[in-house]
């Protein structure tokens, strides 16, 4: 009588894998520093330069960088494909270096915008994920791309929490000026720590149409929307969070103690949950599920805007909800588009995410400003209502999973 199958087990990553992604997400979090150090103090520091009595103005110069990534994802993604992952990261990080320093030594609402339009031009996202696909197996990707997402997620927590001591500290411009200095060291994390892929991904020649293609693709229609709803979501809700808190008593470079405990909160939340995204008959539920509770979350924070214990509540499952999605999503385009496009649609999706930030900030501020604070949550709650549609409707990804297979490394 045989014994039963024992279940297999689970893929280890090999060193070169793990290095690659702990290298490349290090890369990913300095760079998205720019983006995220600032929210917590931007409006509030943009409201006594000259012109930035505009809360429209405000929300561009917050949102600034988001259009040109936006703009740009989709170009660095292709020329990824063509030309090779790290000369289009080097290039990148170059645009990012230049723009915060631009921004650091603005004396006005206007040249803010331009210095962070410019450090948006170092649209380097899609290169970088794609160049964690080039590194790693399928079977353990979802876990590489899983960790980007985390840190991510503890890049933007960070940030919440240093970001108001920075300020009191160096001031704003002296924050645009230290994420210059830590693209500069990301550059060497790139020449010195990310490996070279051997099969030569990053030097092939583009499919005709490939672009298209991919633009086309019903379910990663439904994953760039997505990825575009909730950064316009999260860019929106801090054209007012901040206020909110100063409104509730606290100083703004004390907003820290608000964010450190909502953030670690959220993230032990979500680590359960993360655990589930390998599974191919949990990823659609899973998803469902943290969209529903992302939209939940929305009309908390709405809600409680004027009962601080409230809103640190409503913040609190927000960043769960918030920080399971960021993991999420990457991993799944990854997995619904092939090896020869896998530079186009990961570019797409992050013109998305950056076109969402853009949107958000941008509409957040123009709405506060001329329809009142709860026409961004009514924004915000229509956009996360329309992407639960969209879920609903999603093929469970397994079967397209299967379509592609990087082999052993």
């Amino acid at each position: 009588m045989s014994s039963p199958a024992l279940p297999a087990a689970k893929p280890r990553m090999t060193p070169a894998e793990r290095r690659a992604t702990v290298s490349l997400a290090s890369i990913y979090a300095l760079r998205l520093l720019g983006m995220f150090v600032i929210l917590p103090v931007f409006a509030l520091y943009a409201k006594e330069l000259p012109g930035g009595a505009s809360r429209t103005l405000i929300g561009v110069a917050l949102g600034a960088y988001g259009l040109t990534q936006a703009v740009l994802q989709i170009p660095f993604g292709w020329a990824s494909d063509r030309w090779g992952r790290k000369p289009v990261i080097y290039m990148g990080l170059a645009f990012f270096v230049a723009g915060s320093f631009l921004a650091a030594a603005a004396h006005d609402i206007g040249w803010v915008i331009v210095g962070r339009a410019l450090q948006g031009a170092g649209a380097i996202s899609a290169a970088v994920l794609a160049l964690t696909a080039d590194l790693t197996r399928e079977a353990v990707r979802t876990r590489a791309m899983a960790a980007i997402g985390i840190t991510i997620a503890a890049t933007f927590a960070a940030s919440l929490i240093v970001g108001p001591v920075l300020k009191a500290l160096i001031g704003v411009p002296g924050i645009f000026a230290l994420t210059g200095l830590l693209a500069l060291g990301a550059m060497a994390v790139v020449r010195f720590a990310v490996p070279v892929p051997e099969d030569g991904s990053g030097e092939r020649e583009l499919v005709p149409g490939q672009l298209a293609q991919v633009a086309r693709d019903p379910q990663l229609l439904r994953l760039n929307y997505g990825t575009f709803a909730l950064h316009a979501v999260l860019m929106a809700l801090f054209t007012e969070v901040p206020f909110a808190l100063r409104d509730g008593g606290i100083a703004p470079e004390r907003h820290w103690i608000v964010y450190l405990p909502v953030i670690v909160v959220s993230i032990l939340l979500m680590l359960p949950f993360l655990r589930r995204v390998d599974r191919p008959d949990r990823g659609k539920p899973l998803m469902n599920a943290a969209v529903t509770v992302l939209l939940a979350s929305v009309l908390g924070v709405a809600a409680a805007l004027h009962s601080l214990v409230a809103l640190c509540i409503a913040l609190t499952v927000f960043f769960a909800a918030l920080n399971l999605l960021e993991a999420m999503l990457p991993s799944l385009v990854s997995k619904y588009s092939g090896a020869q496009t896998r530079g186009a649609a990961i570019g797409v999706n992050s013109s998305a995410q950056f076109l969402g930030a853009f949107a958000g900030a941008a509409a957040g501020g123009w709405l506060a400003e001329h329809l009142g604070d709860a026409s961004v949550f009514v924004f915000s709650v229509v956009l996360i209502a329309l992407w639960l549609a969209a879920t609903a409707t999603m093929a469970a990804p397994g079967a397209r999973a299967a379509n592609y297979s990087m082999g052993e490394t």
